[in-house]
């Protein structure tokens, strides 16, 4: 990306997810930056920082490195950078990273800041250093509220705790988005198709990416990023009924027969069924399954009315 030569407004983060809270912070750069008659712009990393300080971290992400560019340009920005993180740029201070990257070599000249953004080294420092540092430097630093529904702060972190105990409905609503995972289709244990819910089984392309909890979820699915979204019903765990202990993704695509093995598909999460179960016999477990799709059937239909 050739580096523009015109001053911007511009806001830092990782920004995983580009949520709710992201957006809203992207909008006052917008919103600055067309008071001042600039760019805006937003920053951000190729790397999670922590998995450069931490070679052993394994982040639980929300999206990948492409589709966070993807979101992150349909927010309307007019320009985007990625920075490449690397252990010598996490050993800047935070003044020396505003005026070597942010001033001199982005030519930032309005900075909006997240609610709880840091940035520098070891991140000891927080906003009035930056806005000391910015007086300085020739950068005007302003503070961004937190966005909040409901009262609570809309944050990555928060979001992953949802996705993490299964709480899909409430991750979508501070996404703003359906939680989507994409994998190619690889081959499993064909128990599903031995009950009459054959299953698409999900190897993951991105292995940092949270998986759910485990359970029963009512997902749309569709192939090779096709428009043409699928109805079904994904679980997700160690099929304990046929003694399994490996967690496996496993998808049944509603009304729906082709081989699809070895194509990538995309799961959209909208809500969790039930948790995962262990049946006694398969006979009990395939009367489960016909419950779980006359409801997750059900529960599509209603949507269907709200749209």
């Amino acid at each position: 990306m050739n580096v523009p030569a015109q001053p911007c407004v511009a806001t830092i983060g990782f920004f995983d997810g580009v949520h709710r809270g992201h957006r809203f912070l992207i909008d006052h750069v917008r919103a600055e930056a067309g008071r001042a008659g600039m760019a805006s712009m937003v920053i951000t990393f190729d790397e999670h920082p922590r998995r450069v300080l931490q070679s052993d971290f394994q982040p639980d992400l929300l999206c990948t490195p492409e589709s966070k560019q993807a979101l992150l340009l349909e927010t309307g920005i007019d320009r985007l950078e990625v920075l490449h993180f690397d252990k010598e740029m996490s050993q800047l201070t935070a003044r020396e990273f505003m005026k070597q990257i942010l001033r001199d070599r982005l030519h930032v000249r309005k900075l909006v800041i997240g609610y709880d953004n840091r940035f520098g080294h070891n991140r000891s420092e927080g906003f009035d250093d930056y806005v000391r540092y910015g007086q300085e430097l020739g950068i005007d630093v302003i503070h961004n509220e937190a966005f909040t529904i409901d009262g609570e702060q809309v944050s990555s972190s928060a979001i992953r705790r949802m996705i993490s105990r299964g709480d899909i409905e409430k991750g979508n609503r501070f996404l703003g988005y359906p939680y989507t995972l994409t994998g190619k289709v690889v081959g499993g244990h064909r128990e599903g198709r031995k009950l009459g819910f054959p299953t698409a089984n999900l190897s993951l392309t991105n292995h940092t990416l949270l998986v759910p909890a485990p359970g029963v979820y009512a997902v749309r699915a569709r192939l090779n990023e096709s428009p043409a979204w699928h109805r079904g019903m994904t679980n997700i765990g160690t099929r304990p009924t046929f003694g399994g202990t490996e967690t496996t993704l496993e998808t049944h695509i509603f009304d729906f027969g082709e081989d699809i093995y070895g194509q990538i598909l995309q799961i959209s999460f909208v809500q969790r069924i039930r948790e995962e179960q262990k049946f006694d016999t398969p006979n009990a477990l395939k009367a489960q399954l016909e419950h779980d799709k006359q409801q997750i059937e059900q529960r599509f239909e209603k949507l269907s009315d709200n749209e």
